[in-house]
C-alpha cells in the first residue's frame, strides 16, 4: 500500500515537474539541496559552488524529464538521479586544471590561519591536561600497561611475556585500562 502510494507521488512529482510546476519544481529543489552541500563540502567544495553545481544539476534533471530522457522506475529514482548528476558534475570540477590551481596565501589569511591554530593549540592543551589528570587517577598497574603500549610502543606480545600473561588477557587488561581512563575524563569534565 505505501510503496503504491510512493510511486504515485513520484509519477504526481515527474508530471508536475514536465509541467513546469512551480510548487512542485520549488519542493523538489529545495529538498534536495542539502544534500548536494555536504556533497560538494565534504570534497573540497564551498558553499558558492555547491549553489552553482546544484543549479547546473537540477536543470539537467528538468530537461532530461522533459525530453524523457530519464525516466524514474521507482520511488527515489528522481532524487538518486539528481545526486548522481551532481556528483559526476563535481568529480568534472575537481579533475578540472582550473579547480586545481592554487591561490597564494594572503596576509589575512594567514592571520586567520594562525588564530585558528592558536585556539587548536589551547584546545589540544586543556585536553592534555584532562587526560594527564585522569591518567594520575588510574591504578598503578593500569598507568604501567598503558604507558609500555602507547608510549614505550612495546608489542603486546612482549607485554604478555613480562606479566607473564596471555596477550588476549593483555589486550583485554588494555581494553578495560582505557576504558577506565575514557570514564574518568569524561566523568571530570564540567
Amino acid at each position: 500500500m505505501r510503496e503504491t502510494y510512493e510511486k504515485e507521488r513520484q509519477l504526481q512529482l515527474v508530471d508536475a515537474i514536465k509541467a513546469n510546476d512551480p510548487i512542485a519544481l520549488k519542493e523538489f529543489y529545495m529538498s534536495n539541496y542539502s544534500k548536494i552541500e555536504a556533497l560538494v563540502l565534504k570534497n573540497s567544495g564551498s558553499v558558492d559552488h555547491a549553489k552553482d553545481l546544484y543549479q547546473e544539476s537540477f536543470i539537467a534533471v528538468w530537461k532530461n524529464l522533459k525530453t524523457k530522457t530519464f525516466q524514474p522506475k521507482n520511488n527515489t529514482a528522481l532524487e538518486g538521479y539528481l545526486y548522481q548528476i551532481a556528483k559526476n558534475k563535481w568529480m568534472d570540477v575537481l579533475r578540472s586544471n582550473a579547480f586545481k590551481k592554487t591561490n597564494p596565501l594572503t596576509n589575512d589569511k594567514l592571520i586567520f590561519l594562525k588564530q585558528n591554530d592558536d585556539e587548536l593549540n589551547d584546545v589540544k592543551e586543556e585536553q592534555l591536561k584532562t587526560i594527564l589528570k585522569a591518567f594520575k587517577n588510574l591504578g598503578q598497574p593500569c598507568k604501567q600497561l598503558l604507558t609500555d603500549f602507547y608510549y614505550s610502543k612495546k608489542p603486546l606480545r612482549v607485554i604478555a611475556s613480562e606479566l607473564d600473561l596471555e596477550e588476549a588477557s593483555v589486550r583485554n587488561k588494555k581494553y578495560r585500562c582505557m576504558e577506565k581512563l575514557r570514564s574518568i575524563v569524561f566523568s571530570s569534565k564540567p
